[in-house]
């Protein structure tokens, strides 16, 4: 019989405990902007477009803000390992939230390289960070035009094509 009220008055101890802990402190939250879908195939299809304009067949990638790819357009005529290529330089300037033209730049100076540790990461120029104000949302990177300048030149027309709607 005591040991009834003993194992009673310690559930009944327990479970006032345990709410009165959850509703004090509640889980903390974290939120963040994302790139539509929409806006991701907009700046790659207008990527593409311009690096054609100019005779360069390319691929484009873009990666969410972690990394992962959101999307890849293989331009007509690009060359297989443009597809890699641009994906890893998405993926480099999602996760560092720089351009790879200034990876490069901090690596070649002599900094810390992470790409020691993370061989996903490229120093090849052509991938920008896409951000809303402040906060890097995705990435993305063009390969497979004839120098990294005309890749980074692409990819900057299709961020200006979206620009205005990352708010």
């Amino acid at each position: 019989m005591i040991r009834s009220y003993l194992l009673a008055a310690t559930a009944a101890v327990a479970a006032a405990t345990g709410t009165s802990a959850l509703a004090a402190d509640p889980l903390p939250a974290v939120t963040y902007k994302l790139l539509p879908a929409a806006l991701a195939v907009e700046a790659a299809q207008t990527a593409i477009a311009t690096c054609k304009g100019q005779g360069y067949n390319v691929s484009v990638s873009i990666a969410d803000r972690t990394g992962l790819p959101q999307l890849l357009i293989v331009g007509d005529g690009a060359g297989t390992l443009s597809r890699e290529v641009a994906r890893r330089k998405a993926y480099t300037s999602a996760q560092l939230r720089v351009s790879t033209a200034d990876f490069a730049k901090r690596v070649a100076g002599g900094g810390f390289n992470p790409a020691v540790f993370d061989t996903q990461l490229v120093t090849a120029i052509g991938g920008l960070p896409i951000k809303a104000g402040d906060e890097t949302i995705a990435g993305i990177g063009v390969s497979g035009a004839p120098g990294g300048d005309k890749d980074e030149a692409c990819a900057q027309a299709g961020l200006a094509k979206i620009s205005d709607r990352l708010q």
